[in-house]
């Protein structure tokens, strides 16, 4: 899966996936149809990538202090955020949202790790991808 463009569909799928087993799941999440899950998973991949690490950054401490809870808070008000911007894409509250968010992540780990490069396999450039069995003290650029 070289294509950065190919990553991102898959990543896209993963996601929508996510939601929808929360929505099987958390009682008060709700989608509406395909076309609403579709502005759902696009909304919620923006905001991971713009507002959440400026969230993170201005937590740091309280993330450290809570042991990394202060992430899966931040999940669960982006998930809220995207239940109150979306018509069609119902959260009943936070509780909702904090289930709903953890199920997300959970499978975008679990399948993270699923379609984690084996040792041995190539690199997105082509390379080889040495693993973990050449661990020398060497910084490779």
């Amino acid at each position: 899966m070289n294509s950065p463009f190919l990553q991102l569909l898959v990543r896209w799928l993963i996601m929508a996936m996510g939601v929808t087993i929360a929505t099987r799941l958390v009682d008060g999440l709700h989608c509406q149809d395909g076309m609403t899950l579709f502005i759902v998973v696009l909304l919620l991949s923006f905001l991971n990538a713009i507002l959440k690490p400026l969230l993170v950054l201005f937590t740091l401490p309280f993330i450290v202090l809570t042991m990394g809870l202060g992430v899966v808070l931040i999940n669960a008000l982006l998930f809220l955020l995207v239940g109150e911007l979306v018509n069609g894409f119902n959260v009943a509250g936070f509780g909702s949202a904090f289930w709903g968010s953890l199920i997300v992540s959970v499978t975008n780990f679990l399948a993270s790790q699923l379609f984690k490069r084996p040792p041995g396999g190539r690199d997105s450039r082509g390379g080889r991808h040495r693993g973990k069995a050449n661990t020398k003290d060497v910084i490779d650029i």
